[in-house]
């Protein structure tokens, strides 16, 4: 099922469902890690989970004649082929992201031509992050500099438009596609105004719905979405939550993702002696921030697990309830 029936029966029936991001594991490890957090937080029937994708990283090994040799490599592989197990394990719709960096037009052509064959049909497009040491974003050669471009090469494919002019008897894609908004503007973005201008391209191009980055203040996302509707904007918009776990956070996260702290949270995350306790703070404050969230009548809160599922568990049994085999709410 598209992401998008899930939000618009959700809407339809008034009820808020329960979504979370996973990371694909460190290259090595096992997906039994995955499985484990999906079976922790599957009795709270996830709407959907969303797998990331993480762009290559350079590394720089010295060769024994003193030159540095560049090696890329990419830490969290196998964002398309955990997306398909879940699927095929659990039944539970997955959005795997598809970004810009690191692929060319026809890269990303053959990335959706994989998803589809795989029955796969939803996606997050976004641009992804600058490149390790690389002051600004730059596209490869015939790659996309903005996700909005690869928002257009996704409608085209559902049209039936590949890179290939000569290919025969073209079969149209059949995607839906989600795109990052932020309530608190893109850090390259000049200001709100033109970041809700970028986003608005987005949806114009064909965009289904909206997941907002992290933010710790419901205020900012009404506000987002107010701003959103006034400019036009009309797809649904999916707010997006990361419980606080550790003291440094406090630096980190506003310094990495460019969100606000705000001061109550901020204060009770300083006071506290130890993670633990931070741990403890930042699930009660998810909790409310969810409960507001519910109230106001969203469709679906999507949480950022981190890999991590014992705080999303705690927070998903609070505010969504736990569901039992027979499909009832305990």
């Amino acid at each position: 099922m598209k992401i998008i029936d899930i939000i618009q029966n959700a809407i339809r029936d008034r009820k808020c469902r329960f979504a979370f991001e996973l990371l694909p594991p460190l290259k090595g490890d096992n997906i039994d890690t995955i499985f484990r957090t999906i079976e922790r937080l599957q009795p709270f029937d996830p709407a959907y989970i969303n797998v990331t994708y993480h762009r290559e990283d350079v590394k720089y090994i010295e060769r024994p004649d003193g030159l540095l040799e560049k090696h890329i490599t990419n830490r969290r592989p196998g964002t398309v082929a955990i997306s398909a197990a879940i699927m095929a394990r659990y039944g539970i719709e997955v959005v795997p992201h598809l970004i810009c960096g690191g692929f060319s037009s026809y890269e990303t052509e053959e990335a959706l031509i994989d998803l589809n064959f795989l029955g796969i049909h939803n996606v997050l497009a976004l641009r992804g992050d600058t490149l390790k040491g690389e002051h600004s974003f730059k596209p490869v050669p015939n790659g996309h500099a903005h996700a909005v471009e690869l928002v257009r090469q996704i409608i085209r494919m559902n049209e039936g438009l590949y890179m290939d002019s000569e290919a025969e008897q073209i079969t149209p894609t059949d995607f839906c596609i989600g795109v990052a908004g932020y309530p608190e503007k893109h850090s390259e973005a000049a200001n709100p105004d033109i970041d809700i201008e970028f986003l608005k391209q987005k949806v114009d191009a064909g965009a289904d719905y909206i997941v907002t980055q992290m933010f710790f203040d419901n205020r900012k996302f009404f506000d987002f979405a107010d701003r959103c509707l006034a400019a036009g904007i009309r797809v649904p918009i999916i707010p997006g939550l990361k419980p606080m776990t550790t003291k440094n956070q406090i630096s980190m996260l506003p310094q990495i993702f460019h969100v606000d702290i705000p001061q109550p949270l901020a204060k009770a995350v300083l006071a506290c002696e130890n993670n633990a306790q931070v741990r403890t703070i930042g699930t009660e404050w998810a909790i409310g921030q969810a409960e507001e969230l519910k109230k106001s009548g969203v469709p679906i809160i999507h949480f950022y697990t981190m890999g991590k599922a014992d705080n999303i568990e705690t927070i998903a049994k609070q505010v969504f309830g736990q569901t039992s085999v027979s499909g009832q709410t305990n």
